[in-house]
């Protein structure tokens, strides 16, 4: 295959920073919707049965109006002619990264807010938490600093093997097109076909590690219990999920997540990769080192 210009790292930030705001504002209320379910205790007293997708959601917008679907509304790869194993490892670094360096506290934050159930439309219903810098507050002052990192281990472990599956597959499919349209080679793909192994690719990591998210969802929701390691309440709450609903308890949310991170990935690396055409094509940021494709 021919030669062509490495993006450079102000490409990548640009482009990468855009698609991911843009796949934040359109996919977060199927996040709180995955919340609501991973929570929910329906389904675990005789008599009631565990509300769906689309019932959770309509109970939302039922008691909270549509804003509830937003509560706590708060990176992309550039694949390389690199070997599988580089990419996986690549991307399992990149997921633990984030894990620890952002995304654990804003986990915290964003379940605390959207464990709360309360009615937007009823002034006198004030809920604990009134926006995340408030959440956040109220979380150290009450917990400590420690708190916001809670489940830190399972976030790595989730935001990590997700990273890894997302990367790998797309490159996988996004080479395996290039093969079959050479006159795509050293250029952007069709946008459809960039949406298409988005698509496909981002909903392998919800459906590898839909046990590791619920328990994580659980372990950050509630304040630690003196006297008990992370590792003791990591295996109670495993433990109790089992007993009480069995396995389908750890895919519970499933379901919403696929939906909200697969269409995620599909609009993250469609936004990344139109505009970094862009970017490169308007000559706006300088090129890096050639390499071999």
């Amino acid at each position: 295959m021919g030669k062509k210009k490495s993006t450079s790292a102000a490409v990548n930030l640009i482009t990468g920073g855009g698609a991911g705001m843009m796949e934040a504002l359109v996919c977060h209320p199927l996040d709180t919707i995955k919340v609501r379910m991973q929570l929910s205790r329906r389904g675990r007293q005789p008599g009631t049965k565990a509300r769906g997708f689309i019932g959770t959601g309509a109970a939302i917008i039922k008691r909270e109006t549509p804003l509830g679907l937003q509560a706590s509304a708060p990176g992309s790869p550039t694949p390389l002619a690199i070997t599988s194993k580089a990419i996986f490892l690549a991307g399992l670094s990149a997921g633990v990264t984030e894990a620890v360096a952002v995304v654990t506290p804003m986990e915290v934050i964003k379940i605390r807010l959207q464990a709360q159930q309360h009615s937007m439309s009823d002034p006198t219903d004030v809920p604990k938490c009134r926006n995340a810098g408030h959440a956040l507050f109220t979380v150290v002052r009450e917990e400590g600093f420690g708190a916001l990192y809670r489940g830190v281990s399972l976030t790595a472990l989730r935001q990590g093997t997700n990273q890894a599956a997302n990367f790998t597959a797309y490159t996988y499919f996004k080479e395996q097109l290039y093969n079959y349209q050479p006159e795509y080679v050293g250029g952007t793909l069709p946008g459809y076909q960039t949406t298409l192994i988005g698509l496909v690719s981002g909903a392998m990591g919800p459906f590898s590690n839909a046990p590791i998210d619920t328990i994580k969802t659980w372990l950050q929701k509630t304040p630690a219990q003196e006297g008990v390691s992370a590792l003791q309440r990591i295996t109670r709450i495993a433990g109790d999920m089992f007993r009480q609903e069995g396995v389908s308890a750890f895919y519970k949310g499933v379901t919403p997540r696929v939906m909200r991170v697969a269409p995620g990935q599909a609009v993250t690396f469609t936004v990344y990769e139109f505009l970094k055409a862009k970017q490169e094509k308007s000559k706006l940021v300088g090129g890096g080192v050639e390499y071999s494709e």
